[in-house]
């Protein structure tokens, strides 16, 4: 029996959608675009990338280290925050079918430092690995911050279940040392091998902290009124940390993946500070290459008239401080 929730602008009681419009691509849909697919090529091996974290500095109040994929390290002066943590050399059911990683985790997992709150926007298996989070919960047992419908998938990694906050959109929760987590929308959709196709919701996450915000957007597509939402609600981010990889097919992706020009527009609506890309060359997900994002970013903000310094991307292991 599936579970039930609040019936809401995205949610029918037990199905999770898109408010204003939500398309899902079927088996069709997936044969058209792999009959088509004209892939551009990757690395054939992982590609080392692997720092040991530095404490925070006095003179920041915020770091933010790009591990890989959806995955950042976020340092703050009332705890650190992992972000959809993945550390598996292949991504799928059983880590045994699915994307190899091209890249080596900007950290190793060993080097970590401790892990106070993880991040889980949604279930797709390159956002949420199941053996990274019972590694996570062996070493770290930090408390799990994700979306209605995720908890199971951490009881079932060992979380402790008051260890686990399931959030709807707009809600918050304050951690007791100061920091306050809120779950924000997103334009995109939820799947894994068992459970049914958008039975678990998904969404972003606004981060506050003394003197400084950040944002996570998870997985998305554009929208043209959720991220000004964002911004009119919680304010402009210092930082915000955006995907710009895995977009191509436009046909095929442009309902779930924004593609670079429209992180620029998410980043503008969110009215951020700074912005970092994110999901982009460690998974070969879609037919865009493994350093294309980055080219399509540097044009798309030249286009923008835009300063290559507001929005950027960075090789794993490195970030920014604030």
């Amino acid at each position: 029996m599936s579970a039930s929730f609040p019936v809401s602008d995205h949610c029918d009681g037990r199905r999770f959608f898109n408010p204003h419009h939500h398309q899902d691509r079927n088996w069709l849909d997936v044969l058209r675009w792999k009959r088509s697919s004209r892939p551009a090529p990757w690395p054939a091996q992982p590609l080392p990338a692997r720092i040991t974290p530095a404490p925070l500095d006095p003179a920041h109040r915020l770091a933010a280290t790009w591990i890989g994929q959806s995955t950042f390290l976020l340092q703050t002066r009332l705890g650190n925050i992992l972000t959809d943590p993945v550390y598996s050399d292949r991504i799928g059911p059983a880590n045994r079918i699915g994307p190899r990683r091209v890249r080596a985790p900007g950290i190793a997992f060993d080097d970590l430092p401790a892990i106070d709150v993880v991040l889980l926007s949604h279930d797709h298996y390159d956002h949420c690995d199941h053996a990274t989070l019972r590694r996570l919960w062996r070493k770290h047992a930090p408390l799990a911050i994700t979306p209605l419908g995720n908890a199971p998938l951490f009881r079932s990694a060992g979380f402790a279940p008051d260890r686990i906050i399931e959030l709807d959109w707009w809600q918050s929760h304050a951690l007791a040392s100061g920091l306050n987590i809120a779950l924000t929308p997103a334009r995109h959709w939820s799947n894994r091998l068992r459970g049914p196709r958008n039975g678990r919701l998904w969404g972003g996450f606004f981060i506050s902290a003394p003197a400084v915000t950040a944002f996570f957007a998870g997985d998305t597509a554009y929208d043209d009124t959720m991220f000004n939402d964002i911004q009119k609600k919680f304010g402009p981010p210092d930082l915000a940390l955006i995907p710009v990889g895995a977009y191509a097919p436009r046909w095929f992706m442009k309902e779930q993946h924004c593609d670079p020009a429209e992180a620029i527009q998410i980043h503008r609506d969110l009215g951020a500070r700074t912005s970092l890309g994110m999901h982009w060359g460690t998974f070969p997900l879609t037919d865009d290459g493994f350093a294309e994002p980055p080219r399509e970013l540097a044009l798309a903000l030249a286009a923008a008239g835009l300063s290559p310094d507001v929005f950027r991307t960075c090789a794993p292991g490195e970030g920014l401080r604030i």
